[in-house]
């Protein structure tokens, strides 16, 4: 379980074709608290940790990225270079600044449009049918591991369009400072709004 608030910022050094893709992220962490087997969100994505740099040396943990999860997030996330937003797991008695994240990708997005907005940015994503029925103005959203508050929701004939704002701090402390149009974005929907859909579902047919 995670919130969305971003605690660092890492970077794929290796990634490597095994049984699955063994991907090596550097990371800041101090993970002499990290244990094997232990939950990273990686851009929205919860993964568990299955290698670790030794203590004293600069820092970097392993995780297996499995084929279905490559087919369900954004392209080129696991290529080598590719900067990521990672979140530690939520952990009892710890604040929760966002809102309920279970790092499971719902859908891919595409940024239609960063526009400067006073000090800050508003971002458009356009994402497929399958995630319009989940998102409402003023509810909650999440976007590479970053939970964010709809702005605006525009309804299409082939999906919606998002709109969000992004605070300087957010851009500083997470990938979003180089977020650029036609760049794929891994969407979590709330999961209240999953469960809702779920209960509406039953609902109907009784």
């Amino acid at each position: 379980m995670f919130t969305g608030i971003i605690t660092d910022i890492g970077t794929i050094e290796r990634a490597e074709a095994l049984a699955d893709t063994r991907v090596r992220i550097s990371t800041s962490y101090d993970l002499t608290s990290v244990d094997l087997g232990a939950s990273i969100a990686c851009s929205g994505v919860c993964l568990t940790v299955v290698d670790k740099s030794a203590a004293g040396t600069p820092g970097w943990f392993a995780v297996d990225v499995s084929g279905e999860t490559i087919s369900r997030t954004a392209s080129g996330q696991w290529s080598e270079g590719r900067r990521l937003n990672l979140e530690r797991a939520l952990r009892l008695g710890e604040e929760l600044g966002g809102h309920i994240v279970t790092g499971h990708v719902d859908g891919i997005g595409t940024v239609e449009s960063v526009m400067e907005e006073g000090g800050s940015h508003r971002v458009r994503i356009k994402a497929g049918p399958e995630i319009a029925p989940f998102v409402a103005p003023k509810g909650s959203i999440t976007l590479d591991g970053v939970s964010l508050t709809v702005n605006e929701v525009e309804d299409g004939p082939d999906g919606v369009t998002i709109g969000v704002n992004i605070i300087p701090h957010t851009a500083a402390v997470t990938t979003f400072g180089s977020l650029a149009a036609g760049d794929p974005i891994n969407i979590e929907i709330d999961v209240l709004a999953r469960y809702l859909q779920r209960m509406e579902h039953y609902r109907a047919k009784a």
